[in-house]
């Protein structure tokens, strides 16, 4: 479909592509990955047209149909979200206007939103809206630059599997590693200068790369040993008459030598951030809780509470409530009634991608970051940390009332952990940020001995991080402990259990005969039993979950660390728990 063919790329002195080549045919699917600045965006625009090579070629197979979802530019019209997504078509055939309004209630959008002006949207829901004008269109290659950045879990877990049923060849470029497995088969990588295909998954990247570098290094290790041996005997051979001319040859195989040279490595950066102070065991405590939005009841009555050392992810579906609640433990939104009770020497710190009112507009990123940051932190480790998150160089002079609205998202989470409270709730808090960057924020909030509630559609990211799954669903809220895997293993438990209990919809069987009287009843009595083991494995189940959930929180214990044998014998307390809870629900 798509051939590039020794392509070179330069901006003045700084070359992006070279001799770079690739194909791309009808049904691959392929993730765009390498450092900022490397290219990938340039590559994409020059597979528009939107940008010329300085050598080499770029062909297009006669016909071919590209579609292209920008990272913040969603280029809508105005008109309603309903006619956005079939592309202006005034009387669009009823089949293509069902599969548009069913693309987009996948997105989240309700039938309600359907007239509605796009240019009343936000920025998030316009590029929504764009991604449903894409999937109508169905164009023959997708070109998507971070397509998951404005999507929640829900709406990202139902275009990831439409995409998987996609069509057409999908070339992306995405900092979500877990997106990136699940819909494409081999990774593109920018590897100096050049474009190299990695057929597996994001991890097989990885480990072929590494391995690789590994053994380029050990080689080159030799061949270090080889020059020095080779001008060693060179400086003691050269100035004597007998061994002179081996001296010579030697000189000649030395300047023939085809050096190994290592590729620059990008630098995977550990930040450590200071611990905020220790606060109480319930951080915060949420008592008969209700919120409305005038006629819509989020929740009635609610009773819930985050205790000190939780990671917890919350989950639900689009409108559930994920963010009211995290805004109501932030205190950042009034309640209806009810009481929000703070723990002792809790200070809690809420991070939302919409927090331009947290700066000073005169100051610069560094200014602004210097602001917040604690004693006996260095200049080199705040541009560090400015560094990591997107702020390389010279940027860090720029003012706040210049930044975009990712930038400014990525400086307030680098005001957050320079000083973070020792209960940081954060709203989508990998939006904006690259591989690199997201790894560096795992690694800080891995280490952070506060309380951590956030919301995400990273899988990969609540999967590291999470200790606790908050499922919010019909103003109700449910506590899992562990990480999403852990959840979405129980929610498939739960409606299997569902599954098997006896359907009061059904219609009733006719009446037995006389005769099968006995019969019923002994068919009865199986029924009564198998109810009743029923409800004493949903005992034994809520009893084991509380005791994971023991131990689980017993594991986050410091002291517990250190103690090997303790730490073992939890872990494997844990692992016989969460087998029996498997055999109870399987058997």
């Amino acid at each position: 479909m798509i051939t590039v063919r020794g392509v070179h790329k330069a901006f003045g002195s700084q070359t992006l592509l070279e001799d770079a080549s690739l194909q791309i045919n009808e049904w691959d699917r392929y993730a765009l990955v390498g450092p900022n600045g490397s290219g990938k965006s340039t590559l994409f625009r020059m597979l528009l047209g939107e940008a010329q090579p300085d050598k080499g070629a770029i062909q297009m197979r006669q016909g071919a149909v590209v579609g292209y979802l920008a990272q913040e530019n969603a280029g809508l019209t105005g008109q309603t979200v309903l006619n956005e997504a079939l592309n202006g078509i005034e009387h669009p055939e009823p089949r293509l206007a069902a599969k548009a309004k069913a693309i987009l209630m996948g997105l989240g959008f309700k039938i309600s939103d359907f007239d509605r002006k796009s240019s009343e949207l936000s920025g998030g829901w316009a590029m929504r809206a764009a991604i449903a004008r894409l999937l109508v269109a169905e164009p023959d290659l997708l070109l998507l630059d971070e397509p998951t950045n404005h999507l929640d879990l829900d709406s990202l877990l139902w275009f990831q599997e439409y995409l998987q049923n996609y069509s057409g060849a999908i070339f992306l470029i995405s900092h979500d590693r877990s997106f990136i497995n699940a819909i494409c088969q081999a990774i593109v990588s920018v590897e100096n200068h050049k474009l190299r295909v990695y057929h597996g998954d994001y991890e097989f990247f990885v480990q072929t790369q590494q391995a690789e570098r590994e053994k380029l290094e050990s080689q080159h290790r030799q061949q270090q040993i080889q020059i020095e041996q080779m001008e060693e005997f060179i400086a003691r051979n050269r100035a004597r008459l007998s061994s002179a001319s081996r001296a010579q040859s030697m000189m000649k195989r030395l300047e023939k030598l085809e050096r190994i040279e290592l590729p620059q490595e990008t630098k995977k950066v550990k930040i450590r951030f200071p611990q905020p102070l220790r606060a109480a065991a319930r951080a915060i405590v949420l008592t008969a809780i209700s919120k409305s939005y005038g006629e819509v009841n989020v929740y009635r009555g609610l009773d819930f509470h985050i205790e000190r050392g939780w990671k917890a992810a919350f989950v639900g579906h689009n409108g559930a409530g994920k963010s009211t609640l995290l805004k109501i433990l932030a205190g950042v939104v009034e309640i209806d009634s009810g009481e929000r009770t703070l723990g002792a020497n809790v200070r809690v710190g809420y991070y939302s991608q919409h927090r331009a009112e947290m700066f000073n507009s005169n100051r610069t990123v560094y200014e602004e970051a210097l602001s917040v940051t604690r004693i006996g932190q260095t200049e080199e480790m705040i541009r560090t940390v400015l560094g990591t998150f997107l702020f390389p160089g010279d940027s860090v002079k720029k003012k706040v009332n210049v930044l975009s609205g990712g930038e400014k998202s990525r400086l307030a989470l680098v005001k957050f952990l320079l000083d973070p409270p020792n209960v940081l709730l954060m709203d989508e808090p990998t939006t904006h940020l690259d591989m690199n960057s997201i790894e560096a924020l795992i690694g800080a909030l891995s280490e952070f001995e506060g309380t951590l509630g956030f919301i995400s559609h990273d899988i990969y990211f609540i999967n590291s991080l999470a200790n606790h799954v908050v499922h919010v669903e019909g103003g109700k809220v449910a506590l899992y402990p562990g990480n999403y895997d852990y959840f979405q293993h129980r929610q498939g438990q739960i409606a299997a259990e569902a599954q098997s209990l006896p359907n009061a919809n059904e219609t009733p069987r006719s009446a037995p005969s006389p005769n099968n009287k006995k019969e019923e009843r002994r068919q009865r009595a199986q029924e009564q039993d198998r109810l009743r083991q029923i409800q004493r494995n949903k005992k034994e189940t809520a009893q084991i979950e509380i005791e994971i959930a023991r131990l689980a929180k017993e594991l986050e214990n410091p002291e517990v660390h250190a103690d090997f044998n303790r730490v073992k014998t939890i872990t494997d307390q844990i692992q016989t728990l969460q087998d029996k809870l498997s055999a109870l629900q399987n058997g």
